[in-house]
């Protein structure tokens, strides 16, 4: 019994290492009418969303220089 619950903590665990839940939400959530909008929040968003893929991409890029090359 005692291995089971530990077998489904580590699978939980390594699903929430691996998942990008709050980021995957950000760049594909739906629209929300309750929110405002406005051109500032759309440039915000905008700009962090740009931000956040740049260091995505260069995150990848120093773990495959580290490891690949």
């Amino acid at each position: 019994m005692e291995s089971n619950n530990t077998e489904k903590e580590k699978k939980s665990g390594w699903r929430e290492f691996i998942s990008l839940g709050e980021v995957g939400g950000y760049f594909f959530r739906k629209k929300d009418p309750n929110r405002p909008s406005n051109l500032n929040i759309r440039m915000m968003h905008g700009i962090n969303k740009i931000s956040i893929a740049v260091f995505l991409l260069a995150v990848i890029y120093l773990v495959a220089k580290r490891f690949l090359f």
